[in-house]
């Protein structure tokens, strides 16, 4: 149980005993004792002076005394500041928290709660490499997943992998023109690249031709329509579509290229799946649906045979769920597969990672879902994320101005490299060991970068910022882990801080104190960012905790502490801000060195 739990629970009871009326939890606020006043956490009184008709001093005093009174080994006193109880939470309390969990590397989490959870993410397409968009995408579906499974959930980490369509022609024409056969292995060029390459020749080769007409006399919607280049790559998708065996063939084989290229990138990222859907195998899917819907008077049909759902009454507008020639849209396939992953998993909720962008779409897929009184409709949950933005403005693909993922992997694990070495701290390390470093510091600026912003917010990427040692950053709280490793390390972990009591007869000092207050708060921080979605709940706590170890430190010695009561309590505490960072951090998919 939380200190803010136990709080609640014994301010509800002292309520109940001296005004001898019932009281819940809701009646008042308990929230962190503000810096500037005496206290730990404080008791908001203002809601109660209605119902008691008496002034919030005048409740604080009365509550207060009963509680120091009847609860001393949980307060030890409390002062009232203009209608706020602030109350003093005994320093046995803390160090029982300490003696219990300094070495507990489950610290914080939570036992199975019986719940199953699919988290979506990824979903790339095959035309083109991975870049800085899908990196947050990546790293917020995977902190996720890990976070909810930190809160006993069992998860189920999926991607839907957009295989089809017109786009993948247009790669596959690009490299029918201008390929003379070349492939990934005869190029040395990695497999995505590879692809993308093609995709990015398709779009000159189509703009020079639309210009072409256009120059001979074409309207620009005329031009666009009969360029020979996007004429021959919609025959290909009827090829497709009309299972065309060389058609096929060469799908297979450049998709297979791109994700050889894909497992690369996951691999050096860190993300995984359970599993993956391919949208060859699912655009199908929502047909029967389709035909229930309109047994059930959910759809209905159109004068030209198509079919669509009506939700103007449910604030949305009308919505096309199959075309008039019979073939599904992208929401049919999307509710199609929200039902076979029921079906196979039987989930409690599906969590979808997708941009921003697509807030309505995921309306209406719930929405309708909903109306279709389909199981799991109400557990559909869209993780809507802003845009990563430079200071040049949105990434655009077609172009070829992408920021590339590889691109920038590599450029981090350079930055690293730079900053690393101007601190010129690490000389007694080999040269693999240097390289294992560069790239847990890359990545760990990357994520951190990533992740500490709430979800929602469109954020702006500074790759030289993300690195800073001395900054909100990965390599900050990366730092402070290696640097309590390297205190510890000093310390014969056999000697007997290790496994000793804690002398609680010598009061705490203020940064202990603070230290082990915002130590209690992990678990607390764990369940609320599982409640909103929002790693950066966690990131942000973990930073603050460093921060907060490093002032301790600065003023206080752990191994030449004044006393060798207060040497155990140090060791232990720092020992335990190791284990808490190390725990935040890997929630987040970030690993933390033991020495720098």
């Amino acid at each position: 149980m939380s200190i803010i739990s136990s709080i609640q629970q014994s301010v509800t009871s002292s309520l109940t005993q001296i005004f001898q009326q019932p009281f819940t939890e809701k009646d008042f606020q308990v929230n962190q004792t503000k810096p500037e006043f005496e206290g730990d956490y404080t008791v908001v009184l203002f809601s109660l002076v209605k119902m008691l008709k008496q002034s919030p001093d005048s409740i604080g005093n009365t509550l207060g005394q009963h509680l120091t009174e009847n609860n001393p080994g949980l307060f030890t006193q409390f002062n009232i500041i203009k209608g706020f109880l602030n109350l003093t939470v005994a320093d046995d309390y803390w160090i029982s928290i300490l003696q219990k969990n300094h070495n507990d590397s489950c610290y914080g989490k939570k036992e199975m709660n019986g719940k199953k959870v699919m988290v979506e993410y990824s979903s790339p397409n095959t035309n083109k490499p991975l870049h800085l968009g899908h990196l947050r995408n990546n790293f917020l579906g995977w902190s996720v997943s890990e976070i909810m499974k930190a809160n006993g959930y069992e998860v189920i980490k999926s991607a839907i992998v957009n295989d089809r369509g017109i786009h993948i022609c247009k790669s596959m024409i690009a490299w029918q023109l201008f390929a003379n056969g070349a492939t990934p292995e005869s190029t040395g060029i990695k497999g995505d690249h590879f692809v993308g390459n093609y995709y990015v020749q398709f779009n000159n080769e189509y703009k020079r031709q639309v210009d072409e007409l256009l120059a001979a006399g074409s309207n620009k919607e005329t031009a666009e329509k009969e360029a020979p280049i996007m004429k021959a790559t919609q025959q290909m998708l009827l090829d497709w579509e009309a299972g065309k065996p060389e058609v096929i063939e060469l799908w297979k084989k450049m998709n297979q290229w791109v994700y050889d290229g894909f497992d690369i990138t996951y691999k050096r990222i860190g993300s995984n799946f359970d599993i993956t859907y391919y949208e060859s195998d699912t655009y199908l899917l929502g047909k029967d649906i389709v035909k229930q819907g309109l047994d059930k008077k959910v759809f209905y049909h159109k004068e030209d045979g198509s079919t669509w759902i009506n939700l103007t009454a449910d604030g949305l507008d009308e919505k096309l769920v199959q075309r008039k020639d019979g073939t599904s849209v992208y929401i049919t396939q999307d509710i199609g597969l929200a039902q076979l992953k029921y079906q196979q998993y039987n989930i409690d909720q599906s969590i979808y990672v997708i941009g921003n962008e697509q807030n309505y779409h995921m309306k209406v897929l719930q929405l309708i879902c909903q109306k279709l009184g389909m199981p799991n409709a109400d557990g559909i949950y869209h993780l809507s994320y802003g845009m990563v933005e430079l200071t040049s403005g949105k990434m655009k693909s077609r172009e070829g101005t992408v920021v590339d993922a590889d691109d920038l992997l590599d450029e981090m694990e350079d930055t690293a490299r730079q900053h690393t070495e101007a601190l010129g701290k690490v000389k007694d390390f080999t040269a693999d060991e240097l390289k294992e470093l560069y790239r847990v510091l890359a990545l760990g600026a990357l994520k951190f970068y990533l992740l500490r912003v709430d979800p929602k917010k469109t954020m702006v990427f500074n790759p030289t910022e993300s690195i800073d040692f001395h900054g909100f950053t990965g390599p900050f709280v990366q730092y402070t882990h290696a640097r309590i490793k390297s205190i510890l390390r000093k310390v014969n972990p056999e000697t007997i801080w290790y496994n000793s009591s804690i002398d609680t007869t010598t009061p705490l000092l203020a940064l202990e104190k603070e230290l082990l207050l915002l130590l209690e708060q992990y678990g607390t921080v764990l369940q609320q960012a599982c409640k909103e979605q929002n790693p950066s709940l966690v990131a942000n706590y973990v930073f603050q905790l460093a921060q907060t170890f490093n002032s301790f430190y600065a003023t206080h010695s752990v191994a030449n502490a004044e006393s060798d009561a207060k040497k155990h309590l140090r060791l232990k505490l720092a020992n335990m801000t190791a284990n808490t960072i190390k725990s935040g951090m890997q929630l987040l998919g970030i690993q933390v060195p033991e020495r720098m």
